[in-house]
């Protein structure tokens, strides 16, 4: 099953400034996306061609280093290390940049894979960053705006959020090997943007009523899933978006997430509780904390670890 079901949100659009009918009925789109199935696709037109080759050519490079140096420790933060050679997901590789959107962020993490450095490929990683972060922001004000919460508190919501690139690779499955290139789950984030570069499908997005569907991967289609964390925030009425990886691609996958955390303490706004959705979480959620909390109790199913955490 193709992309189809995925609503898709026209971003390159001229008319589509906030305040307008196009922006409005954008905002209802992607409300109504993330409420049944956690995520919508975004056409953004921002990522050239030749962006986009620099950034595979990049990719190409740094999946290419040796393992003992992409395996160096780079954050104390859980989630931002190196993930491969895994037994279990023998076909998936990644490595992540802290705060991407900043030059100093990935010039960190360059010198880190390249002592000597290495500028153009961290410049060309935090310009790619940054169009990802702008799509980010732009939906989170749209998620803002149609449940009607001060757009004031959108934006210091948005300055509290720091963020992270992942580097994904899949390759090819050999002949008896599983093709699963990373199993079905949530992100533990508020936001993960998934940008699948070269053209390689694998994506796949389970909707409400439990089918899975495989995602469009042409390149100027950018999917915007919710996390565990903007379940949380919208007093569940967002659904995070159960997904996975399945390689049926004869090729080398390549593909980015731009994932977000909150790094203040984050409330549930008012506008959010009524009395037919009373509260259901507690009504301060920190972030960080959630983040460890999975890392003790590795409860595998979303709704019942974030009901553990923070549930009324």
């Amino acid at each position: 099953h193709e992309s189809s079901q995925l609503p898709v949100v026209d971003f390159t659009d001229e008319n589509m400034k906030p305040g307008t009918d196009a922006w409005l009925s954008a905002c209802h789109v992607v409300r109504t996306a993330l409420e049944h199935n956690g995520c919508f696709a975004a056409r953004f037109n921002k990522v050239g061609k030749e962006l986009r080759d620099a950034v595979i050519s990049d990719l190409d490079e740094l999946f290419g280093l040796p393992l003992e140096t992409k395996s160096q420790k780079i954050s104390e933060k859980l989630f931002h290390c190196y993930f491969g050679e895994a037994p279990l997901f023998a076909l998936h590789e990644s490595l992540a940049i802290d705060n991407p959107l900043s030059a100093d962020g990935c010039r960190k993490f360059t010198n880190i894979m390249w002592p000597e450095g290495n500028d153009h490929l961290s410049e060309r990683i935090n310009e790619y960053s940054k169009v990802l972060g702008e799509l980010d922001r732009l939906s989170m004000r749209m998620v803002f705006e149609s449940y009607g919460v001060d757009m004031q508190r959108c934006d210091s919501f948005l300055e509290s959020n720091n963020y992270l690139l992942r580097c994904l690779k899949h390759r090819a499955p050999q002949m008896d090997e599983d093709n699963v290139g990373l199993d079905s789950h949530t992100d533990l984030t508020v936001t993960s943007i998934l940008h699948q570069l070269n053209n390689a499908d694998g994506l796949e997005i389970k909707l409400k009523d439990g089918e899975w569907i495989s995602v469009d991967a042409s390149p100027s289609i950018f999917v915007v899933m919710a996390g565990d964390v903007l379940n949380v925030w919208s007093n569940g009425k967002i659904r995070p978006c159960e997904h996975r990886v399945v390689m049926n691609a004869k090729q080398t996958r390549y593909s980015m997430g731009l994932f977000s955390f909150y790094s203040k303490v984050m409330e549930i706004p008012e506008e959010l509780v009524s009395e037919q959705h009373p509260l259901r979480y507690k009504p301060t959620f920190d972030h960080y904390d959630y983040l460890s909390f999975f890392d003790k109790l590795k409860i595998r199913e979303t709704y019942p670890r974030i009901q553990a955490y923070c549930g009324i």
